[in-house]
């Protein structure tokens, strides 16, 4: 497993490298010297899960929660203008850890409202609409009353998300900071490297079937509609709980062994270790006759990776090589 682990980490920091030097190789310099001369601009007008958000300038004091939005700023080389960040799931992206180190974290998980506040953010953008719940930072009306405005996610946030969903999110933080150059050309890396990996597998005649296995033992936690199981398909192979309208949600032992998946995606977080999540599939007594059981096929991907990110090729990178290895020898 630890071998696993760290053939995820040098791809991460491949391709992670590709991206972002694509990133610094276009017209930043323009749009850093008009930030830094406080240029006006025009006023940016932004959609985001049904409110209408007017940016009259770029935000100068920023919070990001939730590692994949952290992340998507730090690709677009943002971190001078963030005064706070929290809730990583996983480590950072190797590639971004120097522009994380110099934000600085408020919390493990979501801040309390004090801390939050403390730090005197004029924006805060979230993966999840949970940050916005009560027991965390409030609704984002009560924000835009305290002058701080507020984008979720969009993509994380809606049912069956496509990576070009990802792609508007990050548009629209470009936007939002008037780094718009920055952004297309993460999306278009992000796209490039997307492609490379599915010519390999795109005239796969039967698609290789895929459980995703996140947790529980009565009854398996797994990908229904989620990103997850549009990378899955990106990388040639087929969910088997692609039906379920929800992004994740309960399945049965049974239904597993009926579908008979090839390979087994695990999910790698949380209390229970994978080396436990892994012993528990391969001596479930149910599971005896499941080819990815008997051939001991597994695919370990970190929780940040099945989020709506800039690490999106590099799961299904991942993904593919472990579904098609013969493709990419």
């Amino acid at each position: 497993m630890t071998k696993v682990k760290n053939r995820v980490l040098v791809s991460m920091i491949i391709l992670m490298i590709g991206i972002l030097a694509a990133c610094g190789e276009t017209g930043a310099p323009e749009e850093t010297n008009a930030k830094a001369s406080g240029e006006k601009t025009e006023p940016v007008t932004i959609e985001n899960m049904g409110r209408t958000i007017v940016f009259e300038e770029a935000p100068q004091r920023a919070v990001s929660l939730n590692q994949h939005a952290t992340e998507i700023m730090l690709a677009l080389g943002l971190e001078d203008s963030m005064v706070g960040t929290a809730y990583l799931d996983d480590d950072i992206l190797p590639a971004l850890k120097e522009a994380y180190e110099k934000v600085p974290v408020l919390s493990e998980q979501y801040p309390s409202q004090e801390v939050f506040l403390g730090a005197e953010p004029d924006f805060v953008y979230a993966g999840w609409k949970s940050a916005f719940a009560d027991q965390a930072l409030g609704s984002v009306e009560e924000l835009e009353q305290l002058g701080i405005q507020a984008y979720t996610q969009a993509s994380s946030n809606t049912n069956a998300p496509t990576m070009d969903d990802v792609f508007s999110d990050i548009q629209n933080i470009g936007r939002i900071f008037r780094v718009e150059e920055k952004a297309e050309a993460l999306t278009r890396e992000m796209q490039e490297k997307m492609d490379a990996i599915h010519s390999k597998v795109k005239d796969v005649e039967e698609p290789v079937r895929v459980f995703v296995y996140d947790s529980g033992e009565k009854e398996p936690f797994t990908a229904g509609q989620n990103f997850l199981n549009e990378m899955i398909t990106l990388a040639g192979g087929e969910n088997i709980f692609r039906e379920i309208e929800k992004g994740w949600a309960s399945a049965s032992w049974e239904e597993v062994v009926k579908r008979d998946p090839e390979v087994i995606v695990i999910i790698d977080y949380g209390d229970t270790t994978l080396e436990q999540k892994k012993n528990f599939l391969l001596n479930h007594p149910a599971l005896r006759g499941v080819t990815a059981i008997k051939e001991e096929r597994f695919i370990v991907l970190p929780l940040s990776a099945a989020a709506e990110g800039v690490r999106g090729p590099i799961a299904i990178e991942e993904l593919a090589k472990g579904f098609y290895p013969e493709r990419f020898e």
